[in-house]
């Protein structure tokens, strides 16, 4: 409780007068909750996730960030702050299967091949998850309307990082399996892998109940916006941004599981019309 009493101070410490209509420096500031509601173009990679079985459309739309922001004037018209937050959504799916003899060795299912339904209890599920955390310095220019009524023009600019993971399991996972080795026994350090010949193999991981992956990027972001900050009460205030964020992820910048580059993979825009409300502490 001393925490969030010294946080609350902390905000309120930014400021100490309202705009003056003298024209005389005005040193306020605020700090609170601030949602981001951004209605993407379009998320990267739908066409990959659609051939996993997924529908992206079913992502939630407006996509939402859940953070911070906080302002503080550096002058009569000059408002400088910062946002951080972060947000995901999730689609899933069981597929019906079709189990097929390949009689051709292609891997791929021809018409005349022997097939039957799957009836079994351990059906696969097949998950995706989109995430997206931001964050960035803001600069503003204030025009003040009434004496508790501000209007103001600015851009919100920094680092955003967008993920793709995806997550395909069979059956109900257990404690033991979770923790599973996908290529063989290790022992005092050493890893012992079965193979049928040892003059001749590749080493490839073991089947395993469940597979993930995570392809993620980092970019520039840039977001400009209008504001609207109205202070109904002494102390507290709220803010209305609408703005358009704009971020583009370059051609072969996405990594998987956050280690290699994937070199093939394509350019990707992270834009759309952006919505923002700040309920803050401060004036």
């Amino acid at each position: 409780m001393k925490k969030i009493v010294l946080f609350v101070l902390t905000g309120l410490s930014f400021s100490h007068a309202q705009f003056s209509p003298s024209g005389e420096d005005f040193f306020g500031g605020g700090i609170g909750y601030s949602p981001m509601y951004i209605k993407l173009d379009s998320i990267p990679g739908a066409s990959q996730i659609e051939k996993l079985g997924l529908d992206p459309t079913k992502f939630d739309d407006p996509f939402v960030l859940h953070g911070g922001e906080g302002f503080a004037h550096v002058g009569d018209k000059w408002r400088i702050g910062g946002y951080a937050g972060l947000g995901s959504t999730s689609i899933a799916t069981v597929p019906n299967i079709i189990v097929f003899e390949d009689t051709n060795g292609d891997g791929k299912y021809t018409d005349g091949e022997p097939d039957t339904t799957y009836i079994g209890f351990f059906s696969p599920s097949i998950e995706a998850n989109f995430s997206f955390s931001l964050g960035a310095a803001t600069v503003e220019y204030v025009l003040p309307l009434l004496q508790d009524l501000e209007l103001s023009a600015g851009a919100l600019m920094g680092l955003g990082r967008v993920g793709i993971s995806f997550d395909q399991h069979s059956g109900t996972p257990g404690w033991q399996e979770s923790f599973s080795n996908a290529y063989g026994e290790m022992s005092n350090d050493t890893l012992y892998y079965a193979v049928d010949d040892t003059s001749s193999y590749d080493i490839r991981p073991v089947l395993v109940p469940g597979l993930r992956r995570d392809i993620s990027a980092t970019f520039f972001d840039f977001q400009p916006y209008m504001a609207v900050k109205w202070q109904f009460l002494e102390r507290l205030g709220l803010r209305i941004s609408v703005g358009f964020n704009k971020g583009r992820i370059s051609q072969g910048n996405w990594k998987l599981n956050g280690r290699k580059f994937i070199g093939d993979s394509p350019e990707a825009a992270i834009q759309g019309v952006a919505f923002r409300t700040m309920l803050y502490i401060g004036l």
